[in-house]
């Protein structure tokens, strides 16, 4: 039994904290609702920071595992793994909490309540931020974000393991340079099929704790203030009942830049009279102010201290030591030998094969006798883990994980190849400063490993990355720099070239997918990542990671960056032919798809109903190397406007080399329902097609992959 669906248990602690507050002043009320909450000694409260941060691993707070970011996470389309990710995180979490609160260290960063999965839609690539998401799909991300969550929270019938906070609430992907100030306008189909479905998954699947708000306003109301999204839909049509986070200083931007307040009280005031229960800054230090002018009703600001109060207490830490069986977890699991090895599968596991000509890979170590590896990605560790990361004991990037596997055997040769985004690697030397030692290592190689991409400095949260190049967000899918010129040096040597991406989001690489010999994308792929990269391009691991988003030809072809219109974005509404599509990547094996039948077909929509239909087919390796294959089922209405055939299953199929195994898939009633431009979800009459493969349905993905997906027709009446 989970703690969330213990009532009687939450019933409780509820009706401990209402005692608890009852006891406080207003002064003490008002001073835990901001992220550094004071102690309260004469209540035996003690000083707690709500700030704390677990996107890809336990973050800012020292050294602790880091998993691959995570969009590459998102890669691996696989639910269970993202339990598991999430159950490691939070048992590392309590490690470092039980260390930290015996030495009396309440900095930030060193709670349990942390502010993630971030489930915002990655509606464009150009978003610094998307590389936090799980990609461009509401129900992948709606499926790894629950999971992700119930691996953090755990459980235990009495306690959460960690407190969760889905974030940002709600249709917030940037620009970044705008975004305290920007209103995103959305129809309320668009609202309702794109921008909530992850939300609304972890608040009624997962039950997730915490909820944090958005910097922007949604439809011209600030998101950390909005009565629409956090009073009638979150809290009203969703039953939410956790605490409400408001972005960090977010609520001063209500005056200073979304214009509709006139001061800091008035902030305060709509804030916390529409629900926000807890300010990631200091401005609630007003509210004293807002209840003794009557802005603000005390009673309000009770129901919020008592939420808060009710999440420190679900997480056991009112209660004597040793009550909650997370407080014997030792500090020695922390980046432990079993942490290492699972986040090197991890890693392995999230890397995308785009392209392999004439099957190049994976390298025949045997047939080599020197690797030249260039590229200013090879040997940077920022480039491994993306943001909101912690530190680890050791990193390895693609050079050092290529050289440690080979070892004395063979020869590997390095060039930096050029800077990540500017013209020369050294400020005194001439543009193209590496380009002749470039040229000189692809001569003496067999073959090319170039790395290239981005990294955190280039793409991120406005602030956070070099001004120099950006604000946070792209301003093109082109590789920056000179790392273009490199490739077209590496190729023109007449060695095989691999390119390996590390990069948190779609790059345009539309001339390397026509002229390279092998593609692999791998992320931010953690701090294992160079030996899973390594594993990969010499066969000890075979590729099965798939696109969480979809990789354009062309930046041009994208829709205006501040248009919030689905029109035209991601596969889901997207007429013209990909890059590389959502939901594809190939593998070393090859998958057959045999006796696939529908079932049951969708009759009945009642209430009651379970299943719509129900899929039954058998899988089978048809290679020569063991591998997994990643089942996606597809649905789609033959319908003026409807989106084109939306993933609505999946299933993560292991096999052995020459094995077959039988998948059965349900899809429930709600995977062939619309929504209407009222934002009423609907079963429309007409022909549904249902599709089950390797990748989506489109002819992109045929051309790429030469394989047909498994096609069934549902009339609905």
């Amino acid at each position: 039994m989970e703690l969330v669906n213990n009532k009687e248990k939450t019933d409780a602690y509820r009706k401990r904290a209402e005692e608890l507050v009852a006891q406080m002043t207003l002064a003490e009320k008002v001073a835990q609702t901001v992220h550094q909450s004071l102690a309260i000694e004469r209540l035996g409260i003690k000083a707690y920071n709500w700030w704390n941060e677990a996107l890809h691993g336990v973050a800012r707070a020292g050294t602790a595992t880091i998993f691959p970011q995570a969009v590459g996470l998102a890669a691996t389309f696989d639910e269970e793994l993202l339990e598991q990710i999430g159950e490691a995180v939070s048992t590392e979490a309590r490690a470092k909490f039980n260390l930290q609160q015996k030495e009396q260290d309440t900095d930030i960063y060193k709670g349990l309540t942390f502010w993630a999965p971030n489930v915002n839609i990655f509606r464009d690539p150009r978003w610094g931020r998307g590389h936090e998401t799980f990609g461009e799909d509401p129900y992948l991300t709606s499926r790894l974000g629950v999971r992700y969550i119930m691996g953090l929270q755990g459980h235990d019938e009495n306690y959460l393991k960690t407190a969760a906070c889905a974030k940002h609430f709600a249709v917030h992907s940037g620009p970044e340079s705008v975004r305290h100030s920007f209103d995103a306008v959305v129809n309320e189909q668009d609202l309702r099929e794109t921008y909530l479905p992850a939300f609304q998954a972890c608040i009624q699947e997962a039950k997730v704790e915490a909820v944090m708000g958005a910097y922007n306003r949604t439809n011209g109301e600030p998101c950390c203030g909005s009565p629409r999204l956090l009073k009638e839909i979150l809290r009203q049509e969703w039953g939410f009942e956790g605490h409400v986070t408001s972005d960090c200083w977010a609520i001063k931007d209500f005056h200073e830049n979304h214009h509709v307040t006139a001061n800091p009280v008035e902030s305060v005031s709509l804030a916390m009279n529409n629900g926000c229960d807890l300010n990631c800054g200091s401005l609630f230090l007003y509210l004293e102010q807002a209840v003794k002018e009557g802005l603000v009703d005390e009673k309000r600001l009770d129901e919020a201290v008592i939420n808060l109060f009710t999440s420190r207490m679900k997480l056991g830490v009112f209660d004597e030591k040793g009550q909650n069986p997370f407080d014997d977890i030792p500090y020695t699991v922390v980046d432990s030998p079993k942490m290492r090895s699972m986040n090197r599968r991890v890693a392995e596991r999230s890397v995308v094969l785009l392209k392999n000509e004439k099957q190049l890979l994976p390298l025949k170590k045997e047939a080599i006798h020197t690797i030249g590896v260039i590229g200013p990605n090879a040997d940077n560790r920022r480039a491994l883990v993306g943001n909101y990361e912690g530190t680890a004991s050791r990193y390895v990037t693609v050079l050092e994980g290529i050289q440690d596997y080979v070892g004395e055997d063979i020869r590997v040769l390095y060039s930096e190849g050029c800077h990540l985004y500017k013209d020369r690697t050294s400020g005194l030397a001439q543009a193209n400063d590496r380009m002749s030692e470039v040229r000189g290592v692809c001569e003496a190689s067999d073959v090319v490993i170039a790395v290239m991409g981005l990294d955190a400095s280039l793409e991120g949260e406005e602030g956070d990355t070099g001004n120099e190049y950006g604000s946070g967000d792209k301003p093109n899918l082109c590789l920056p720099g000179l790392q273009h010129d490199i490739l077209k040096a590496a190729r023109e040597s007449g060695k095989p070239v691999i390119l390996v991406l590390l990069a948190g989001s779609a790059m345009a690489v539309t001339w390397e997918e026509q002229h390279l010999d092998a593609i692999l994308q791998a992320w931010y792929p953690g701090a294992q990542g160079g030996a899973a990269i390594a594993r990969i391009l010499f066969g000890d691991v075979n590729p099965e990671g798939k696109l969480p988003v979809t990789f354009y030809r062309t930046t041009e072809e994208l829709p205006d960056f501040e248009d919030y219109s689905m029109k035209g974005r991601t596969y889901r509404y997207m007429k013209q032919k990909p890059l590389f599509p959502f939901g594809y990547g190939l593998s070393y094996t090859t998958y057959e798809y045999l006796d696939a039948a529908l079932e049951s077909a969708p009759i009945s929509f009642s209430p009651d109903a379970e299943e719509g239909a129900v899929l039954r087919m058998k899988v089978r390796n048809a290679g020569a190397m063991d591998g997994t294959e990643t089942v996606q089922v597809y649905v789609g209405l033959e319908k003026e406007g409807a989106p084109n055939p939306q993933l609505k299953q999946i299933a993560k199929v292991p096999l052995k080399a020459g094995e077959t195994k039988e998948v059965r898939l349900s899809l429930p009633k709600e995977a062939f329902l619309l929504y209407d431009e009222e934002g009423k979800r609907r079963l429309y009459p007409g022909t549904y097609h249902i599709y089950a493969g390797g990748s989506q349905p489109d002819e992109r993905s045929r051309e790429l992959t030469g394989k047909t997906v498994q096609h069934f027709t549902v009339c609905v009446s």
